[in-house]
């Protein structure tokens, strides 16, 4: 009779367990049929990146020194580093420097052991060709600035952060005496 009873008992358990899992699941489905959706219009809108966001990397010939920690951190070797020793100076002297961005995987760490900061992570990633062979940069393509989305007077910047939701909307809540 006991055996019986203790069936009951966790048949009971579980029973409870699973509605609670039900209504957990249900209340998060509710909580997101109030949201709005998110929908930005490309070319016109443009997301602001974060501020850790790893898009192209910035290269600055003039501190590289040629060490090749670049190409020795990179999970895939990409860097290529081309540099001749001069014996007057007793120095590396960099020649050529270039990154093909079809294979990156933006992972930073060229960037993170760079010891003289020669190199930069930029917000630009709009990097798409036709050609897979215009995505090898060289020391001049990398050594191009991006263009900030926030000067261009063309685009609409839209904010993804919750904190900037939450000011836009004290922003409309709020009412001065000339909104009246």
């Amino acid at each position: 009779m006991f055996p019986m009873i203790t069936g009951f008992i966790s048949y009971g358990q579980q029973t409870i367990r699973a509605a609670r899992y039900i209504g957990q699941g249900f209340i998060i489905t509710l909580s997101h049929t109030n949201r709005l959706p998110v929908t930005i219009h490309y070319p016109y809108e443009k997301s602001i990146t974060s501020e850790r966001f790893r898009g192209r990397i910035h290269f600055e010939f003039d501190k590289c020194i040629a060490c090749e920690v670049c190409v020795r951190v990179c999970p895939i070797d990409l860097p290529l580093v081309d540099w001749r020793f001069e014996k007057d100076i007793k120095k590396k002297q960099l020649l050529n420097y270039s990154i093909d961005f079809g294979v990156c995987i933006f992972c930073g760490n060229c960037v993170e052991y760079c010891p003289t900061n020669c190199l930069s992570m930029t917000e630009e990633y709009e990097l798409s060709t036709y050609d897979r062979h215009e995505l090898n940069y060289n020391q001049i393509a990398l050594s191009r600035l991006p263009v900030s989305i926030m000067g261009d007077y063309t685009i609409q910047t839209i904010r993804n952060s919750p904190q900037s939701k939450i000011e836009e909307e004290k922003s409309r809540n709020s009412r001065t005496i000339t909104d009246y």
